[in-house]
């Protein structure tokens, strides 16, 4: 298994912070983020000095029920390739629903949402990650998420379901210690009976993040520091195992490189601290698994009704599913709505430049019972599109400016990317408002 060592998320926003951060021996890139002909220049140097790079997919899905889309797969594969990776990761959730499976409209998470850990779920899981395995042409690891709510019915302990799912696959696994502690303080999870269940003979990488706590929701933010109880898993994973790599993710507010210099220091110092790997326990033998060979086309189905209904009742209205905490659905809708206007933001930066402090209330408005049925470029379009035809925008220069937004994007051809065009653009938006 390939030795990694210390390593931070690559973000454009510190890239010439993390060019000089010392000991930073690899980093980890979204893959969705970057283009294959068009690797940022500062990521290149880092490539070109010997920092191995990993590109970590959002937008698989592969705990859905639909069977993985090979368009993805391809992406994902063209941009291990083009970064010369050992390796890529995802995540062990789901990200869309609807569909043929289920006759009804196509809809998006915007976000990761949790799989139920049942036998249908591991089964579909299963298949999806032997698929997503044949395309890849390096090994795939998987990350267990962070969640607000809880599945009822639920069969196997989060240790359990990835340690079958290892056993059944031989797909690695992606730690991330803030997850289970996000995990103990929002479902009541034992992140030391995870620990202990878990093969970590599979374990290629560990993820550390902060988050923060609000009327006893965790919210694994990626935007606050590390905190205390965080590395404390870390430290239990360690005195269990010396995982191969451990990488820092920061997402968004981030600090002064000294900040995340004192971070990465305590990372390693709980690192360090830890037993070796040869030291450690082996890993737990689990219960045999379900008899005979699983009907996966039923399995998807139910699934597939399973998560549509959740999905549903989150982005699209529709009443809670039995058995769900709907105080919870509600932290967790509001949760999604808000990463999907953050993600709109940075998308179509003009947005919030345009509306202002009005921003959020309006797209909030916007996504109200409208789930997101494409990327979030058509997202911010519609949303463009809601507001102008609803007569939302009362102030004439605001509405002149986000009409002249909205026709430059709605052509048949794709704005130039070139500066000068850029410029043009901006030029024209500042002029409309006066």
């Amino acid at each position: 298994m390939t030795r990694l060592g210390t390593g931070i998320g690559w973000r454009p926003e510190i890239a010439e912070d993390i060019a000089r951060l010392p000991g930073i021996d690899w980093v980890e890139v979204v893959a969705e983020n970057v283009c294959p002909g068009h690797v940022p220049d500062a990521l290149l140097r880092l490539r070109e000095r010997g920092t191995t790079v990993v590109p970590h997919g959002v937008s698989l899905g592969l705990g859905g029920a639909e069977r993985p889309d090979p368009e993805r797969l391809s992406a994902l594969a063209e941009r291990a390739e083009a970064l010369g990776s050992p390796l890529v990761t995802e995540h062990i959730a789901f990200v869309r629903a609807g569909g043929p499976l289920t006759g009804s409209p196509a809809i998006e998470a915007g976000h990761l949402l949790p799989v139920p850990r049942t036998r249908d779920a591991l089964d579909v899981l299963c298949e999806n990650v032997a698929m997503a395995q044949e395309a890849l042409p390096v090994p795939l690891a998987l990350e267990n998420i962070a969640a607000l709510i809880s599945w009822p019915g639920e069969e196997m302990t989060e240790g359990q379901f990835l340690a079958e799912l290892v056993e059944r696959t031989g797909v690695r696994l992606l730690i991330d210690v803030a997850n289970l502690h996000t995990n103990h303080v929002n479902r009541g999870e034992d992140p030391a009976k995870a620990l202990d269940e878990l093969p970590t003979e599979a374990i290629a990488y560990v993820h550390v993040a902060g988050g923060v706590e609000r009327d006893g929701v965790w919210h694994d933010s990626h935007a606050h520091p590390v905190t205390q109880p965080v590395l404390d898993v870390l430290a239990g994973l360690c005195a269990r195992t010396t995982p191969p790599g451990v990488l820092l993710e920061r997402d968004e507010d981030f600090p002064a490189a000294e900040e995340l210099a004192g971070e990465l220091d305590a990372i390693r110092a709980v690192t360090a601290a830890g037993v070796t790997a040869a030291d450690a326990a082996p890993a737990p033998k689990h219960g045999p698994h379900g008899n005979g060979v699983p009907d996966i086309d039923a399995a998807r189905e139910r699934l597939a009704r399973a998560q549509t209904a959740l999905l549903s009742a989150l982005v699209a209205g529709a009443p809670a599913p039995e058995g769900f905490d709907r105080r919870r659905l509600g932290v967790q809708s509001r949760a999604l709505t808000s990463k999907r206007a953050g993600v709109v933001a940075k998308v179509a930066p003009e947005l919030p430049e345009i509306l202002g402090d009005g921003y959020r209330r309006a797209f909030g408005g916007y996504a109200d019972g409208r789930p997101m049925t494409g990327g979030y470029r058509r997202d911010a379009m519609a949303f463009v599109e809601h507001l102008l035809a609803a007569d939302d925008v009362r102030d004439a220069a605001t509405r002149r400016r986000l009409t002249l937004w909205w026709q430059e994007r709605s052509g048949p051809a794709p704005l130039s990317s070139h500066p000068l065009a850029r410029f043009a653009r901006r030029a024209r938006l500042v002029l409309s408002g006066g």
